[in-house]
């Protein structure tokens, strides 16, 4: 061989044939592509996550300042309750006190001179002791003459009566009373029915 041939053998190992290059660099261009779009992918769907995880937290951060704001609510409520109801048991326990000094006074006769200052003595104190129920939103509930209402009244016997319409209150046994709007004793009546 020829000195010229020897070098053309090793150029001619060394070249590569421009299709299979063509189709290398096709290949290897589109590996890259491939490789961008995956990563692209990869990263909007890492974005699509946080984005996701942002959502839920806004969300989870909403659910827990309405509880909060019920909650409070909740509170200023049940204060406001505890003040409002705080002599709720005091004054039911006080409330036969006032019912004793009634019915002292109708015990009293008005004719007699020498119990009349006992008398005066008793409806002063009666008076002083209504007037501070009053002062702290106790009031009576006196239903003579009304219709019967029973979240405010107890039937303690249904008597025939041709005058009042059926289910009047005829008679008081015992005043009831409220303690701001709220009942703390109904009043024990007696109430008409049909003859």
């Amino acid at each position: 061989m020829s000195k010229e041939t020897e070098i053309d053998q090793p150029n001619n190992q060394e070249t590569v044939d421009p299709r299979a290059s063509e189709a290398e660099l096709t290949e290897s261009v589109s590996d890259e592509e491939t490789e961008l779009e995956l990563l692209q992918d990869e990263q909007l769907s890492e974005t699509e996550q946080l984005q996701q995880q942002v959502a839920e937290a806004n969300d989870q951060v909403l659910r827990v300042q309405a509880e909060m704001q019920n909650v409070r609510r909740r509170v200023e409520r049940d204060v406001e309750n505890a003040h409002k109801y705080a002599l709720d048991k005091f004054s039911a326990d006080l409330l036969p006190v006032v019912d004793n000094l009634e019915r002292a006074l109708s015990a009293i006769s008005a004719d007699d001179e020498s119990q009349k200052a006992v008398a005066e003595g008793i409806e002063l104190t009666l008076k002083s002791f209504v007037d501070v129920l009053a002062r702290f939103k106790i009031e009576p509930i006196d239903p003579a003459g009304q219709p019967f209402d029973a979240n405010l009244h107890q039937a303690v016997s249904m008597v025939p009566n041709p005058d009042l319409e059926p289910n009047t209150v005829m008679d008081v046994f015992q005043k009831g009373y409220t303690l701001n709007g709220r009942l703390i004793r109904p009043a024990m009546v007696i109430v008409s029915k049909a003859a």
